[in-house]
Parts: structure tokens; C-alpha cells; sequence
């Protein structure tokens, strides 16, 4: 299945959550996209609130859906629980880390980051934005890239680094300190329900 790249602000409008972390888009409009307004909202089928959770999840990471079952079955196989596993192991993402350190304003741009290679994970440079980063490796900026404005304008409006992650926003170097807990991660997702839809 292909990566969703349309309108981000339709969609989460639709899935009823705010996919850039900012909560703009909701704020404006509190309801689904459509021409009959805030009165369309129909019930879903307890299908249609597992499929809906699912996208949630996916679209607010930006993972195609391979790659999300992927992720998803690697979860299946640690101790714990299947959906909270899942959902750590989506926020151990080296892209996802990037975005959490602020040095992008969304994930989409903290993968691009990735991707251009201009990042380093423990002095190494890592271009693939799924790759997992292990609790105690430290996240940096390559030399040449200390100075993009991308990532400059990013720190002057990101003053918020959750406690499982640290960063030196003078040097523009984090670490990824341990792995989160449930509690630290999106209040907004029921993972149970994803746990559902794919066990069907």
C-alpha cells in the first residue's frame, strides 16, 4: 500500500486526531471533512473503530502499511503486551527520535532529515528513518548540516523533549535514554483495538 502524501490536515480531520502533533488543525474545525459539516458523523461498525484506530496510528507515523504489519508482528514476539510493545517500538523509530529531539516540526520533515542524510546515530550516519535506535545511542547532527534552517526554525518553536529523551539544544546532540512507558505515549490511540483488527 502506498504512503498516504495528500491534504494532512483532511485527514486528520477525518480520523479525528492531529497528525502533526500541533493540534491546528482541529482546533479550526473539530470535525470530519465533508460538505454536510459537523452533522455526518455516522456510527462505525466495531470494524470501522479497529480500521480507524489502525490509521491513526499508521498515518500519524507515517508508516506504510508493510512496514507497520512488520513492526506490529516483530511486537507480537517481545514479553508484555502485544499493542503497548507496538507502540514503543513505533516511537524508537530513528526518524520519530528526530522529531521527539525537535529537531524537525513534523515527522515528515524529521524523515527527510533521515533520509538526506543528515543524521548521525553514535557518530555513524544513518539514512533509513525506520531503523531502531537502542536505548544509550546518541543522535547528532552531521557537521555539515548544524546549520540548516529546516532544523534551526524547529528548535526556536519546540521547547517540549519527553523524559525518555535528552537533548543539548546548544550542540544539537540527544540521546535516546530508555525505552518510554504506556503513559508517555499518545493518550488518543487505543491500541487494543489495533491488536483487534489484525487478529481478525
Amino acid at each position: 500500500m502506498a504512503r498516504y502524501t495528500g491534504p494532512s490536515w483532511k485527514l486528520s480531520r477525518r480520523l479525528g486526531v492531529s497528525l502533526s502533533g500541533t493540534g491546528k488543525e482541529i482546533e479550526k474545525r473539530p470535525y470530519a471533512p465533508g460538505q454536510h459539516g459537523p452533522t455526518q458523523r455516522k456510527k462505525l461498525s466495531e470494524y470501522g473503530l479497529q480500521l480507524q484506530e489502525k490509521q491513526k496510528l499508521r498515518f500519524m507515523f507515517g508508516v506504510n502499511e508493510r512496514q507497520f504489519k512488520t513492526v506490529f508482528n516483530k511486537a507480537g514476539k517481545m514479553p508484555g503486551k502485544h499493542g503497548e510493545n507496538f507502540m514503543i517500538l513505533l516511537e524508537t523509530r530513528l526518524d520519530n527520535l528526530v522529531y521527539r529531539m525537535g529537531l524537525a516540526r513534523t515527522r515528515r520533515a524529521a524523515r527527510q532529515l533521515v533520509n538526506h542524510g543528515h543524521i548521525l546515530v553514535d557518530g555513524k550516519r544513518v539514512d533509513i528513518p525506520s531503523y531502531s535506535v537502542k536505548p544509550g545511542q546518541e543522535i547528532s547532527l552531521r557537521e555539515k548540516s548544524q546549520n540548516l534552517n529546516v532544523v534551526n526554525e524547529a528548535l526556536e518553536v519546540n521547547n517540549y523533549v519527553p523524559e525518555y529523551v535528552t537533548f543539548n539544544a546548544d550542540t544539537k546532540v540527544g540521546s535516546f535514554v530508555r525505552l518510554p512507558e504506556r503513559s508517555e505515549l499518545a493518550a488518543e490511540i487505543n491500541e487494543a483495538l489495533i491488536v483487534e483488527f489484525y487478529s481478525r
